[in-house]
């Protein structure tokens, strides 16, 4: 039974304690849907998508509906895990107010940790007891707290990501930091029918050549390895997660030629699509499903 939860009108927020008798329901696949946070202490492993996470300091993790969450291992302190859906915030229709999508979801470097610093971890203590008491309160305007609360979290979340990930970009006054985010936020939108750095230069109001240049004065992964690596992503979930078939999932993707689409993934993983299940069903890390069903 979760006592810290608001679900009223679709609206679902709710907080969890992460520890070792939360660590299963956590794990499992109830909470796949919702957008979430988790504030972990140093000593914790976690696994999002296909990568793993060692916390050697506090930590925030920041994973998206579409992202694969596995705690491996829990720190002697316990963390937090919040889960909320898009109808109670949604972070593409506020994003003036908040500016983390394309940062600490969807960012360029495909990278959901922020560090919490020492100098920081009072204030996001801080937020994370007053969320705890809002819960317990429910007093007038009990969805608006936890509303303000949640957005102080991602703002102040997004600053620290921007100063551990892009420190040198924000330091030069001449580059373009926040073309960056657009162009992943555009990236994750439209990965399956738009592949190249052309189709986005386009959506952007820039020339192909433009966006490269921006990317590399920035010393930033160039625009045409980004998609490739946000295709290659999908079709890695969907071979692990759904019974789809290779060429099934090179249509998905918006290839109209299998072949080139399995050359495309041996050349980016180093081992074709089949061998890459395989090794996933081998370590009994797959969990498929009917081949009807698709992650977006």
């Amino acid at each position: 039974m979760i006592d810290n939860i608001f679900d009223v009108s679709l609206k679902t927020i709710g907080l969890l304690h992460i520890n070792g008798e939360s660590l299963g329901r956590i794990n499992s696949s109830a909470y796949t849907s919702y957008i979430k946070v988790l504030y972990l202490p140093k000593g914790c492993r976690v696994k999002v998508d296909f990568e793993f996470y060692e916390t050697k300091d506090a930590a925030l993790f920041f994973v998206a509906p579409n992202q694969r969450l596995s705690i491996e291992r829990v720190g002697e302190l316990p963390g937090f895990f919040i889960f909320y859906n898009q109808d109670f915030y949604c972070i593409q229709l506020h994003d003036d107010e908040v500016a983390c999508d394309g940062l600490l979801f969807n960012n360029i470097h495909n990278m959901p940790m922020t560090v919490v610093p020492p100098s920081e971890a009072g204030f996001i203590d801080y937020l994370f007891s007053q969320l705890q008491d809002e819960f317990r309160l429910k007093e007038s305007s009990h969805e608006e707290m936890l509303r303000t609360y949640l957005k102080q979290l991602l703002i102040k979340s997004t600053r620290l990501w921007k100063q551990q990930h892009l420190d040198g970009v924000l330091t030069n006054k001449d580059n373009d930091p926040d073309m960056f985010r657009r162009f992943t936020q555009l990236v994750d939108a439209h990965y399956k029918q738009k592949h190249t750095v052309a189709d986005y230069a386009d959506l952007l109001l820039v020339a192909p050549k433009t966006l490269t240049n921006k990317f590399k004065r920035m010393n930033l992964p160039q625009p045409g390895e980004i998609i490739k690596n946000r295709i290659m992503l999908e079709a890695k979930r969907l071979l692990v997660h759904t019974a789809m078939s290779a060429k099934e999932i090179a249509y998905e993707l918006g290839y109209e030629d299998p072949a080139y689409f399995s050359r495309l993934f041996q050349i980016k993983s180093g081992e074709s699509p089949s061998a890459f299940r395989a090794k996933y069903l081998a370590k009994g890390e797959a969990v498929v499903t009917p081949s009807n069903t698709v992650l977006s």
